[in-house]
Formats: C-alpha cells, structure tokens, sequence
C-alpha cells in the first residue's frame, strides 16, 4: 500500500515569532496551507519563504477559518495545526507509521497536546492530555457545525489515537492569556445565548470552583507546582467570565463598549 499524500493547514494573524517553528516540524508533509487574516508583521514573509503557500481571508470565526484551510488544501488528508502548535518527534514518527500504511481503514487520528505554561510543560489537570483530533481525511468530515469558538474537527468512521505529542505554546505572557480568555469567553456566551442557554445564580457561584476543583485536585493539577495552580486560577475565571457574560446578555445587558 503506497503513502498517502498529505497536507498541512495552519490559521494564522501576526504569529511572525512563531510560525516558523510550526512550519518547520510539518517537513515531513506534501504541502503546507496557510491561511492568515491579514498579518501586519512578517508571518507571511516568513511562511512564504519556508515554502508555505498562503491565502489570506478575512477572520470569521475560528472553526470557519480552519475548514476554509481545509478545502483549499492539495490532498484529502488534512493536519490541521494552529501557529503555536508543534509536531514532537513521537508523534511525527506515529503519523509517519500510519500514512506508510495508507491510513488503513481510519477516518480520523486523535493525539494528546502538551502545553507550556510559562516554562513548564503542564502534565496534569484539565492541561493534558487534552487529545485533540487534528488529522484526518476531509472527505469523512472537518470542521463541521456552528461554534466558532472552542471548535473541534469531526468525521464519520472510525478514530484512531496516535502516540506522542502535539506541543503547544498557548500564551506569550499572563496578560495575553488574559486577554484571549476574555475573548473567547465572550465569544462562548455569545453562542451560548443563541443556542438558548441560560445561566442560573447556581451556576455563577459554583461552575468557577468546580472546574477548579475538578482540574487542580481531582485530576492532579497541583502535581505541576505554582505553574499548575495558576493555570487552575485562570481557567477557573474564565468559567466565572463565561457565565457572568452569559448571565448579562440573558437580562438584557451590554457585556462590551459599542465602538462608533
């Protein structure tokens, strides 16, 4: 069974520190996609000079941003990787097995992702594995429904799980992570108040400490140290963000500044 061709789709805006290390650990694919909503530092310079080919869109939405990607790609087999991400080494030699083998009789691969959180790789807790399904075939499925937020790949068929890491390096400082937090925070009660969701007093007072017991003590997040703790933290405020927002908009209130 011959290897089958595979493509390499990254979304991308103003990732110039960043990109180029995400492109070089996809050396070992056929081709590279990548699609960047109108960077205004030198990611495309630089993509373009690693022999990435980039499209430029403008940004929409995470998930329709990706499947966009998706369907500009050479080849039916898709890895889909955001410009933090990283192919680790095992895992590049998993993929590497699979597509020798010609993704015999799979729709779709998971594999876990390992995160920096400021120098530290975070091995516990909600941080990981965090398996995430980002290789597949486009023709079984992709980027598929309405959220555009915490957007996750799908496909009809059979899922296999793949040995090794996808690294990740989430966050350029605290106040970055902060921000993008809040973002997407909004973005989720957004889409949650469309769907018809509502948040209850239940909900605001106890879904932040529950995801913080969840993570930091349930599922060992403290075994990561100071670095394990404030990632509990923040994600713990982001659900308070989430909900707070939610809450808002349910009573007919701004959650930001109109811009004239």
């Amino acid at each position: 069974m011959s290897a089958c061709r595979l493509s390499a789709c990254i979304i991308a805006f103003n990732e110039a520190d960043r990109i180029g290390d995400c492109i070089a650990s996809l050396a070992f694919c056929d081709e590279v996609v990548v699609v960047d909503s109108y960077s205004t530092d030198s990611t495309v310079e630089i993509a373009q000079k690693m022999g990435a080919r980039v499209l430029q869109r403008p940004f929409e939405g995470f998930r329709s941003q990706k499947q966009f990607a998706v369907e500009q790609a050479a080849h039916d087999w898709v890895l889909c990787l955001d410009a933090d991400e990283r192919v680790g080494d095992e895992l590049r030699t998993a993929i590497e097995a699979e597509r020798a083998r010609g993704f015999d009789g799979a729709g779709g691969y998971r594999f876990a992702r390992l995160s920096d959180y400021f120098g530290k790789f975070l091995r516990h807790g909600n941080a990981y594995p965090d398996r995430v399904l980002r290789l597949f075939d486009r023709r079984r499925g992709g980027w598929r429904g309405k959220r555009e937020v915490h957007e996750a790949a799908s496909v009809d068929g059979t899922v296999r799980t793949l040995r090794g890491d996808l690294i990740h390096y989430p966050y350029r400082s605290l106040e970055q992570q902060l921000l993008k937090t809040q973002r997407y925070a909004q973005m989720m009660a957004e889409h949650d108040f469309a769907r018809g969701k509502r948040a209850t007093l239940a909900k605001l007072v106890l879904a932040p400490a529950w995801r913080f017991w969840r993570g930091y003590v349930l599922r060992g997040g403290f075994l990561d140290g100071w670095h394990g703790l404030v990632y509990a933290y923040v994600r713990a405020n982001y659900v308070r963000q989430k909900t707070v927002m939610l809450w808002l908009l349910q009573n007919s209130q701004n959650v930001t500044t109109s811009r004239s």
